[in-house]
């Protein structure tokens, strides 16, 4: 599956913005992971992009459409690294892509949410900082905080390393995802 086939499976599926803009910043964080660990940056790129297309449309059945779709293509790593990427759905984690999905899901949400209530939005933000508010409950409440930190020992990764990498990948993309520094404030 190609980029674009993949973008229009998500479309077909997802109209918010705030949805549409997650996918693709956990798409930018798997793709930048991949290419670090000298994995496949297209497939990694996918599985960030499509891993919640079926969230909006079909929410009671998450993630079994986008899955069964990706099956039905003969993508199986993409669609098994999606199965797993919420912890409690008890699937396995035996790929690398199955981990950093884990891993890069929740946090970039939260980075995100960080960075939407400062005026300089990504400009400046410290991963001492994101990892502060995640012991703020009521903050992006809706973030499963255990996932975070399951994600990051699934992936092996330091929390406060995993977080500054998020930050810098999505610093890279601030205009395209609007969270640059606010001006005239």
């Amino acid at each position: 599956m190609k980029r674009q086939e993949a973008l229009a499976v998500l479309q077909s599926m997802t109209t918010s913005e705030s949805l549409l803009r997650h996918a693709r910043t956990v798409e930018l964080v798997m793709q930048a992971y991949a290419r670090k660990l000298g994995e496949d940056a297209e497939k990694w790129a996918l599985a960030g992009l499509l891993h919640d297309a079926d969230y909006q449309a079909y929410p009671e059945q998450h993630p079994k459409v986008i899955v069964g779709l990706l099956r039905e293509q003969g993508q199986e790593e993409i669609a098994q690294a999606i199965a797993a990427h919420y912890s409690k759905w008890g699937q396995p984690y035996n790929t690398l892509l199955a981990k950093a999905l884990i891993a890069c899901d929740e946090l970039t949400g939260f980075v995100v949410a960080c960075a939407q209530v400062r005026p300089q939005r990504l400009q400046g933000l410290e991963a001492k900082s994101v990892i502060k508010k995640l012991g703020q409950k009521s903050f992006a409440a809706s973030v499963d905080r255990e996932e975070v930190r399951i994600g990051a020992k699934l992936f092996k990764v330091d929390l406060q390393e995993h977080t500054s990498f998020i930050i810098q990948v999505l610093q890279e993309h601030e205009e395209e995802l609007q969270l640059q520094a606010q001006t005239g404030m």
